[in-house]
């Protein structure tokens, strides 16, 4: 199975449609859809977003190998979460996806700072 395989298998495990799915990861529809037929090659940058967002292990993406999710998400945060995205308007939804992008770049700093 390659990784646009397993990319498609795990949006159908989670019952998300494309749009639903690439919500969450910031790319279009139609990007999705020709990943998942094999017309697009996976760069790293969208297996993090998928791994990020969804709970994903990176090495599972890529390899096949190990369990699909790193941990079980906590559901009731997670839906809370993506309740109060919805609510927001595109242009307050793309404001939110950046401010967490600038927490995890923080993050990942301090954790590379503390190591």
């Amino acid at each position: 199975m390659t990784i646009n395989q397993r990319i498609k298998q795990l949006r159908e495990t989670m019952k998300l449609s494309q749009v639903k799915f690439v919500k969450h990861i910031s790319i279009s529809p139609g990007h999705i859809a020709s990943i998942e037929l094999g017309n697009r090659n996976v760069p790293d940058r969208i297996i993090r977003l998928i791994s990020l967002a969804y709970g994903v292990s990176e090495h599972w993406l890529k390899t096949g190998e190990g369990e699909m999710f790193t941990t079980r998400p906590n559901t009731e945060r997670h839906d809370m979460i993506l309740r109060l995205f919805d609510e927001l308007t595109p242009e307050n939804q793309d404001f939110a996806i950046q401010q967490v992008k600038a927490l995890l770049a923080l993050q990942e700093k301090e954790s590379q700072a503390s190591s």
